[in-house]
């Protein structure tokens, strides 16, 4: 029995480490969104949920006054504070958030000099810094795309959007091994060994996902792109339903830019890798579609939601709708998911300043180091334009609770 374990021990650390490495930050980031990281399952009311710890402060955080904020009197934060609101439904059971929630909830939110000083009042603005001291990183842009499909294989529905398989397994060992809090592991047990998941390009030879179809939708560049944005909606061709089709699960292998693919090869620029720019290469390429594709080895399952208000966005790591404009995913190593974040950049492929308050309500594969961030730009043909067109010079502060 015991060499059984230590068989299975050793499966997992291979796994862990064939398979969780993300994109290294120090390689130049393509204007590709990345797959936000998105829970199995919706965010349960606070009181049926045990409290939370106090929120750490780590060292990638300085603190400083709200005076050292570029632009911040000139940002208006009632449009930032339904987001906030929003945050609040969980983050509620930090006893450090309670008091600054439960005043938040009583504000008139249209008083901008009120929720002004709520943020002046009740927050400590901290400086985020990269571990090799530097202040500035890279925004990115994400969105939620609409798709068409079909209930049913047929004509130009031909590419399908998959549940989560049954045998795939979520492995956890923070419990013994600290040092791995974070890493998300997949994998199958074949025999009395766990061993990784199949890659994107394993799937697609094999029948593995026959009969874990959601929907067909009609273009397989685009449900590519909604494996990459991790959610997004499904107009079916009867013409009345729309389904929202929401993150569930991941096969383990890591996230790859299929931009920075086609850079390697001599077939892109680096300016020239934005969405757009791909979407392009593809349509120019259609032999060589499946094996661009195919350079990204994560595939990303989905789960059905019904669509009750088309105004509220998708739930993002945190189990909370996101805002357009006023959410972004982060990197939860360094910056609390739920806290307020006032974010410096320019609008995408200008200099146009962006200065507001958002809050850190998601993650991403590919979002890694404390100044990084993916901009969330809302639904949609012209949000899709403005995210894929997106890759910034950005600087952060966290606002936490004094």
């Amino acid at each position: 029995m015991s060499f059984i374990r230590l068989s299975l021990l050793a499966s997992i650390l291979f796994v862990l480490v064939s398979c969780s490495a993300v994109r290294p930050p120090e390689q130049p980031i393509v204007v590709e969104p990345s797959a936000p990281v998105k829970p199995a399952k919706p965010a349960i009311p606070p009181g049926d949920l045990p409290g939370l710890p106090r929120t750490e402060i780590n060292p990638a955080l300085r603190p400083v006054t709200f005076a050292a904020l570029p632009g911040w009197k000139n940002d208006d934060q009632r449009e930032a504070l339904p987001a906030f609101l929003s945050s609040c439904a969980v983050m509620i059971r930090r006893p450090d958030w309670k008091s600054a929630c439960a005043i938040a909830a009583n504000l008139d939110g249209n008083d901008e000099n009120a929720v002004r000083q709520f943020f002046e009042n009740y927050f400590q603005p901290y400086r985020v810094s990269n571990p090799d001291g530097s202040l500035y990183g890279t925004v990115t842009g994400y969105y939620e795309p609409l798709l068409q499909g079909s209930r049913k294989r047929g004509g130009k529905y031909q590419t399908p959007l998959h549940r989560a398989p049954d045998d795939i397994l979520t492995i956890d060992l923070t419990s013994v091994f600290p040092e791995l809090k974070g890493q998300r592991v997949r994998g199958r047990l074949v025999g009395n060994k766990v061993v990784a998941y199949p890659s994107r390009g394993e799937l697609s030879q094999s029948n593995a996902l026959l009969g874990k179809e959601i929907v067909w939708v009609d273009d397989p560049i685009d449900a590519f792109f909604l494996q990459v944005q991790g959610s997004g909606r499904v107009q079916l061709d009867d013409g009345k339903e729309q389904v929202r089709i929401a993150y569930a699960d991941q096969n383990g292998h890591p996230y790859k830019s299929i931009g920075r693919y086609l850079i390697d090869k001599g077939e892109l620029t680096l300016d020239q890798a934005s969405a757009q720019g791909i979407k392009g290469w593809l349509k120019a390429n259609p032999k060589r579609q499946q094996e661009l594709l195919n350079a990204n080895p994560s595939y990303v399952f989905f789960k059905e939601e019904k669509v009750t208000d088309p105004n509220v966005g998708p739930k993002g790591a945190m189990g909370v709708a996101l805002t357009p404009q006023r959410s972004i995913a982060v990197d939860p190593q360094f910056i609390p998911l739920g806290a307020p974040v006032f974010l410096v950049a320019t609008l995408p492929a200008s200099k146009t300043p962006l200065r507001r308050l958002v809050m850190a309500q998601d993650t991403g594969s590919a979002i890694k180091n404390p100044v990084r961030a993916d901009y969330f730009w809302g639904f949609g043909a012209e949000a899709g334009e403005q995210a894929g067109r997106m890759k910034q010079r950005g600087e952060m502060w966290v606002l936490l609770p004094k």
